[in-house]
């Protein structure tokens, strides 16, 4: 059985290498590609005005590497991951452990909702958050408002910049061939985004992914690809440990 990676390339080549290394197959099919924003003016006027801000919530790993990519240093704030790949995209970046804030261990997900068990007393009303996070293939903001709403609605200010952007992939016809065959041939298709569920509809239009298996890092982007057409959905958290002992759960 092959494990289908839909992260943006990158992210894809790691996870593959670390697949392998765990005995299991995998195929590189990107479902979404990352560039840098149109206008980096934003970012780092952000980045040099750090002192502003007390937190910075960094949506995801591509956040963190675009925001560092820019910023000359990381010197006060407090750093909020919502998951385990932008908690170690931080450390890598040289963000002191002891100043980034992420869910619980033993959070039943990684997301807003868990972070913000750990992080909502951290803010007041009269202080301001930076969140930074991903664009559309316009460079505007895009994603959810959840936490943004929460910290409003304790009087705290939240400025948003964008550090890149997501936009569906083009594909050759080996790419859609090697696509339908992974929606038939017993292939495990792992999902960490809703937004790529929906690239994929738009890159393979009427295709019938009936007899196709997923694997979903989130119950959002679980009911995104069932929505898909996926015949065989499945839910796993996102750490390495767990997404291993799912694929070798499903067999």
């Amino acid at each position: 059985m092959s494990v289908v990676l839909t992260r943006p390339r990158q992210e894809a080549e790691r996870w593959a290498g670390r697949l392998r290394a765990r005995g299991h197959a995998s195929l590189v099919l990107p479902l979404i590609e990352i560039a840098p924003p149109p206008d980096l003016q934003p970012l780092r006027a952000a980045a040099a005005d750090l002192a502003r801000y007390r937190a910075v919530m960094f949506v995801s790993a591509n956040a963190v590497q675009g925001f560092f990519g820019v910023a000359g240093g990381f010197d006060g704030p407090r750093a909020w991951a919502p998951g385990l790949g932008t908690r170690d995209a931080l450390r890598a970046a040289g963000v002191p452990p002891e100043r980034i804030d992420t869910p619980a261990p033993d959070a039943g997900q990684f997301d807003s909702e868990s972070l913000w068990q750990q992080v909502q007393g951290q803010l007041h009303a009269g202080e301001r958050l930076l969140l930074v996070r991903g664009g559309d293939g316009e460079g505007r903001s895009q994603g959810r408002e959840w936490l943004a709403q929460q910290l409003a609605a304790q009087g705290v200010t939240v400025d948003t910049v964008v550090a890149y952007i997501r936009r569906c992939p083009s594909w050759g016809e080996e790419e859609r061939a090697l696509a339908r065959r992974a929606a038939a041939d017993g292939s495990l298709w792992l999902f960490s985004s809703s937004e790529a569920a929906a690239n994929l509809a738009a890159l393979l239009p009427g295709q019938s992914w009936a007899g196709a298996r997923a694997l979903a890092t989130h119950p959002r982007i679980a009911l995104a690809v069932r929505t898909l057409g996926f015949g065989d959905v499945r839910e796993s958290r996102p750490a390495l440990e767990d997404v291993v002992a799912s694929i070798e759960s499903v067999g």
